[in-house]
């Protein structure tokens, strides 16, 4: 018997239809002797109406009550799942996230998980039941509602998997796992057998939006194995982990997804993956005096901002070797804060102008393998530039390169790269049942 927790996403409880194919499944791993502690996200588009309807009161509500309001999505999502799986003759009762003994700080809308004390779930899994558990929230030290943010539900299931010591974290979406790229851009992309945490951690920090990057910092810090698959088939998903999944899982997916040895890695493709991210923006600080600090004393401003800065490029005109060049990218929510703090600093920084382009993407190639390949840069360079692609910025880590282009080439971009690496399926393309990716 194993412990599993599964989650699932909007997309898999759209509708009544849909969760009553959840509840089958869950019925189903209970009834194959499994322990099972589910977590759900909103049904469909319920939290953006919830926004919608807030809008139409207030255009400034408080954070508090607003994340009152939006967790009240996963509580609809939890009371009717507990109904359907118990009129399957299973017994599951639902719990919010206070109830789970999620505790958080009290940042309303990104509160950060600080201490899991689920007694409760514990204490329902004994006693034979499904316990169904409301993603996506938690409790403060001041006994509020909180809301963890984007992929909050993700980091939830993985935070209980960890705290109950589960054997796997199921995470149910509308694609069939993790893909070499995105199907929707790429329909040939290949599914993932299996992929180290710390490249799906670098596909998630770079534009991937099957699992958010939280979720899968979680599961590398506590060692939890997750299990991506589609809650619309009954097709093996992609394991993600840096040990072998436990052989009592067996039954549960076909045996070819426990087979995680290293002689078997030998024959995985050099590259993992392809993410792409549109929700970046470019700030150029022109003409900075090339003097030692100016550089952190921008970054301090910016961070005095809030914002936080993915790529950095610095250059020094040929004209004019007493001024540099600094250029940034941004999360495109954060653009307009970074301007201002930069702006209203002009006369201590001393700059000449600044620009700002948010029409860039990022393309972002991941692959443990590349470490000990000097060609991959090579090839990488060359797809782009027989496709016409100019490259704006690199960057580069262990097991990553990232290179930023016009918005408008990105997805020919992606393209490219994925048929220049081999990476197209020669079978059939993915499906992405839901129409969301998530």
């Amino acid at each position: 018997m194993a412990l599993i927790v599964q989650k699932y996403g909007g997309s898999s409880v759209a509708d009544v239809e849909a969760m009553k194919r959840v509840a089958a499944r869950v019925a189903e791993t209970r009834n194959a002797g499994h322990q099972v502690v589910v977590v759900v996200s909103a049904m469909g588009d319920t939290t953006d109406d919830l926004l919608d309807t807030a809008s139409q009161i207030t255009t400034n509500a408080p954070d508090r009550e607003m994340d009152i309001l939006l967790s009240a999505g996963e509580r609809i999502s939890m009371s009717l799942l507990s109904m359907a799986v118990n009129e399957l003759g299973v017994p599951a009762q639902a719990y919010t996230g206070a109830q789970a003994g999620i505790r958080t700080d009290s940042h309303f809308g990104r509160a950060q998980i600080i201490g899991m004390v689920p007694e409760r779930i514990a204490r329902a899994i004994r006693d034979g039941q499904v316990a169904i558990v409301a993603g996506f929230q938690g409790i403060s030290k001041d006994e509020d509602v909180t809301t963890l943010g984007r992929g909050g539900s993700d980091t939830t299931a993985v935070a209980l998997a960890a705290a109950l010591h589960a054997d796997v974290c199921e995470i149910y979406t509308d694609v069939d796992g993790l893909f070499s790229a995105d199907p929707r851009i790429v329909p040939r992309a290949h599914r993932l057998r299996t992929i180290s945490q710390e490249e799906t951690l670098e596909l998630a920090a770079h534009g991937a939006k099957i699992l958010h990057l939280r979720a899968v910092e979680f599961a590398r810090r506590y060692d939890v194995p997750l299990h991506v698959r589609s809650s619309f088939s009954e097709k093996e998903g992609t394991w993600i982990s840096n040990r072998p999944a436990n052989p009592e899982l067996a039954g549960l997916v076909p045996e070819a997804a426990l087979a995680h040895n290293q002689e078997e890695l030998v024959e995985e493709p050099l590259i993992s993956g392809i993410a792409h991210d549109r929700s970046q923006d470019k700030i150029t600080v022109r003409g900075v005096p090339n003097e030692p600090g100016k550089a952190a004393r921008i970054f301090e401003i910016v961070a005095e901002a809030g914002v936080n800065i993915d790529m950095i490029v610095q250059n020094i005109p040929v004209a004019d070797q007493t001024r540099a060049n600094l250029t940034f990218t941004l999360p495109a929510g954060d653009a307009q804060r970074a301007l201002d703090a930069l702006e209203a600093a002009r006369g201590e920084l001393a700059f000449q102008e600044l620009r700002y382009n948010p029409d860039i993407g990022k393309l972002s190639l991941v692959g443990a393998g590349m470490r000990t390949n000097p060609g991959v840069s090579a090839k990488l360079f060359g797809a782009l530039s027989e496709a016409g692609i100019n490259i704006d910025l690199i960057s580069t880590s262990e097991i990553r390169i990232s290179v930023v282009t016009r918005l408008e080439d990105l997805d020919r971009a992606v393209q490219a790269v994925h048929t220049a690496f081999g990476l197209d399926s020669t079978e059939s393309e993915a499906v992405v049942y839901g129409g969301s990716g998530r």
